[in-house]
């Protein structure tokens, strides 16, 4: 049998492009990266905030725990994390990858984690109220 593959979206932080697949069936949503502007952020402080981890890791693992729904392409995750590094949201040092080759680990600093509490309250008070919409009965 034929799987077809999920059709890919753009999710945008900051005017950066990612990527964002919906689902195995496909299901799409009308202009998704309405919805989702600055998602990127909130979820790349909060891999951040369970350990530090260099640029490859935090992709494969965003990916990991969404169950392959949610993707980043390189040209999105490393100026968001330059970004967030700018902000003072987060630190990077050069050390030794498993592989024993050199990568920046990145590391969410105290005002990082003022910042994830800020995002992860905005994101569920929105994520709530859209699911309070989509599940009304209609008449």
């Amino acid at each position: 049998m034929l799987r077809r593959q999920a059709p890919q979206l753009p999710l945008l932080t900051e005017g950066k492009a990612c990527i964002l697949i919906l689902g195995n069936r496909g299901v799409c949503m009308s202009k998704p990266s309405d919805l989702v502007q600055g998602t990127l952020d909130l979820l790349l402080l909060k891999i951040l905030a369970l350990q530090p981890r260099n640029g490859f890791a935090i992709s494969q693992r965003l990916k990991q725990i969404s169950g392959d729904v949610l993707q980043v392409s390189d040209g999105s995750l490393y100026p968001a994390l330059h970004k967030l590094e700018q902000e003072g949201w987060i630190t990077a040092e050069w050390k030794l990858s498993e592989n024993n080759r050199r990568a920046k680990f990145y590391s969410l600093t105290r005002l990082g984690r003022r910042q994830l509490e800020r995002e992860a309250g905005n994101w569920n008070r929105l994520s709530a109220a859209i699911s309070h919409v989509v599940k009304l009965e209609e008449a």
